[in-house]
């Protein structure tokens, strides 16, 4: 039996460990091929693929990135049903693992209807599918928004000045909330609470007038009580979503001007994609591997690998669509107690 494996969509730290542990596995206790589709959906439906043998993953679990490569392609762009069951029969795959976010597993439970023997892996570093507690490479993120916002402190510190962090989250805000608490953030803007430009420099002011350096933690699909979209200059991608980023370096002027707190901006972007996954992404994202395996195994098609507490569990791929896992009203609440 030979398995395909394309990861899609943003990457994300552990991508490499669920490729790891595939391979591994899968070629060592029980036989298998596997066959690399490089750069996600765009290498399958221009079928550039090529074998993946247990030496092509040696030591990679601690790389960040993934080995096979991604894009944001859109297979039903490209012909779709058809045109993946042609390169599978040429290439002889006899079935597939997608390694993706939404967008990635949307496309999947489409193939997986027309006949596809798919499964799924969840990715994405904004922690937002909702079928699933946890997705490896929120952890690394979180981890990398809090040592950069640590080290904003001590020149906003150094400056008296205002900084605002910029992080990722498209429609969630769970980066901000995780890594604004563990820095200290004065407030935390994220995208399921709108809040007012007045109450913002209250908090700002507030942290000022105790002698500190105001430190705001904002997520990039924030939007304030006036605003009616995200703020984004950069066009849609693949799957028809705007490219976002920007918003904090809208707020620092804002602020400046109505607190006369010096203020600077900061967005972290990519950043928080790169790099050394951390141990409990690494682990995560091998288990979810292991998983996907045994999926395969009992052929159990259109679904994909969920953690639900301490547990890998197998979910329908129609469960991580369709809603989001946003931050619940009394999460924030209770963070909002430790503001200005």
């Amino acid at each position: 039996m030979a398995i395909g494996i394309l990861t899609s969509g943003g990457d994300a730290p552990g991508l490499n460990a669920v490729i790891r542990a595939l391979v591994f596995s899968g070629t060592q206790t029980h036989g298998l091929e596997f066959l690399g589709i490089r750069d996600g959906w765009k290498g399958l439906v221009e079928g550039d693929v090529a074998p993946l043998v247990r030496h092509d993953v040696m030591g990679i679990s601690k790389q960040g990135g993934t080995i096979l490569g991604t894009s944001r392609t859109n297979p039903f762009e490209f012909g779709g049903v058809e045109r993946v069951q042609e390169v599978m029969s040429s290439s002889g795959m006899d079935a597939l693992i997608a390694i993706g976010g939404e967008g990635t597993l949307a496309a999947a439970k489409r193939l997986s209807d027309a006949g596809i023997p798919v499964v799924g892996v969840p990715k994405t570093v904004d922690n937002d599918l909702d079928a699933t507690d946890y997705t490896f490479g929120f952890d690394t993120a979180v981890q990398i928004a809090t040592e950069a916002m640590d080290r904003l402190r001590t020149t906003g510190d150094s400056h008296r000045r205002c900084m605002v962090a910029e992080v990722m989250g498209r429609y969630v805000g769970w980066i901000a909330l995780h890594s604004g608490v563990a820095a200290g953030a004065h407030a935390i803007l994220i995208p399921e609470r709108k809040t007012s430009m007045d109450q913002i420099c209250e908090w700002v002011t507030k942290a000022k007038d105790r002698g500190r350096a105001p430190l705001v933690c904002v997520a990039e699909g924030f939007l304030l009580d006036t605003m009616t979209d995200v703020h984004s200059a950069r066009g849609l991608d693949a799957f028809g979503r705007p490219r976002l980023g920007g918003i904090g370096e809208v707020l620092a002027p804002i602020i400046e001007e109505r607190t006369g707190i010096e203020t600077r901006a900061t967005t972290l972007g990519h950043i928080q994609r790169g790099g050394t996954p951390t141990a409990f992404d690494r682990v995560l994202a091998t288990r979810l591997g292991w998983g996907a395996l045994k999926m395969v195994l009992a052929k159990k098609w259109g679904y994909m690998v969920a953690l639900r507490g301490t547990e890998i569990v197998d979910v329908p791929f129609e469960s991580a669509l369709g809603s989001l896992k946003t931050v619940p009203d009394a999460r924030y609440e209770e963070v909002m107690e430790l503001f200005g």
